[in-house]
């Protein structure tokens, strides 16, 4: 399920089996002189598991990976193999390029691309108040722009990135100063800061002095730039907001954490807040449905592994989420169920009737789109509690671990 189909080079799409990993359709496109205009931190997902929670990257006027697709071929459940694009089948085509695997197996995609380009990263330390000021002006400096802030700090540092014919320059990372030190040493220090909490402010502006508080750029091509390292095992929260309200989202969540920090046992959170940006679509379950959205992921590195509190910070990012109209990313846990999605997404109600007609039997339904998708009492979610029961299995409304 990885390969080639077909390629257009005048309309610039490439056709491919809907299982190829991302990596490797970045070299496909190489090949053939073409590239995805946008893309997530990673690149080691399937294109059909990236699209199908509308995986993405940043910029004001491009769209997640699901708004990149012209045309999807779904096996339903019902065996029935069908041909989608916006010229037929439309429905099935706007619910499909999100899915979350709840209307069939998708077996091909056609990709539009865009001409190989290279890009030009420009990455330097601001202030998040002046950020947030001149949020404006901020997000359309570049064509692709995204910033993270470090809580227990104002400081932060903003990515810009634009096309350019310039040669390529290598990235300036050293292995003294970010891997042994920004990778080894700071797993340690987060290790210790288990025991330690208190350290963990410390931390932060520790590391934005020493690693973060100068400007870099590098030159390569879109991919390599696009994609970086995501360091060691996390637990992350992510959601979209209406771009207008990510200010205020950002001073709210600021506010929380420096009252917590003042706390003896309060809580403490890592670094970074990662803020990014994304066109509307009208792919029917994307978060940016009818809206540009500003996603907003929090973070709480497992060094080695190993746990760490997490859950009330959790809930007050979401809390505060919520009451701005967020909408959760479909591939991080959380806490919203059928009614909530129907309020957020008009087009909610559309898509479960979808996956009645599609799969109407309930092969694709497993546990997650019991809790979110399917509404309360459906027949289909009692069969799946009847079933769990009878495994000794639990279904569940709890978030799942991570």
């Amino acid at each position: 399920m990885n390969r080639v189909i077909a390629h257009d080079a005048y309309t610039c799409t490439l056709t491919v089996e809907a299982g190829v990993r991302l990596h490797d359709l970045h070299a496909m496109l190489q090949q053939r002189g073409m590239a995805l205009s946008s893309l997530g931190s990673i690149s080691e997902q399937s294109i059909a598991g990236a699209i199908a929670t509308a995986t993405h990257g940043t910029g004001m006027e491009y769209g997640d990976l699901s708004s990149m697709i012209t045309q999807l071929v779904i096996i339903d459940g019902t065996g029935q193999r069908r041909v989608c694009d916006k010229g037929n089948e439309r429905d099935l085509f706007d619910a499909a390029r999100c899915s979350l695997g709840a209307l069939g197996i998708i077996t091909q995609v056609t990709v539009q691309c865009e001409p190989s380009f290279t890009l030009h990263a420009v990455q330097s330390a601001d202030n998040l108040d002046n950020i947030l000021n001149n949020l404006n002006e901020v997000v359309y400096s570049a064509e692709h722009v995204r910033f993270w802030w470090f809580p227990h700090t104002d400081d932060a540092v903003v990515w810009r990135a634009n096309r350019t014919t310039m040669e390529p320059k290598p990235s300036p990372e050293t292995f003294l100063r970010d891997t042994l030190y920004g990778f080894h040493y700071y797993q340690l220090q987060l290790y210790k800061a288990r025991f330690t909490p208190d350290d963990i402010p410390h931390l932060a502006r520790e590391h934005f002095d020493r690693r973060f508080n100068r400007q870099i750029e590098w030159i390569d091509d879109s991919h390599k730039v696009f994609n970086f390292d995501c360091l060691f095992p996390q637990y992350v929260n992510e959601w979209a907001v209406p771009w207008e309200s990510a200010a205020e989202a950002l001073r709210q969540l600021r506010i929380w954490i420096n009252a917590e920090a003042r706390k003896p046992g309060g809580v403490r959170v890592h670094f970074p807040v990662e803020v990014r940006f994304v066109q509307e679509t009208d792919v029917w379950l994307s978060p940016a449905f009818g809206q540009t959205v500003c996603y907003i992921g929090i973070i709480m590195y497992r060094p080695y592994g190993k746990s760490v509190p997490y859950k009330k910070y959790w809930r007050v990012y979401e809390d505060i989420m919520r009451t701005l109209g967020g909408r959760p990313h479909w591939a991080k846990a959380h806490q919203m169920f059928y009614y909530d999605f129907v309020r957020l997404y008009p087009k909610f109600g559309d898509f479960v009737e979808m996956r009645a007609t599609c799969d109407p039997e309930g092969v694709f339904v497993n546990d997650y789109i019991c809790r979110h998708v399917l509404p309360p009492n459906h027949p289909l979610t009692t069969a799946a509690v009847t079933d769990s029961t009878e495994t000794g299995q639990k279904l569940t409304t709890e978030t799942p671990k991570l």
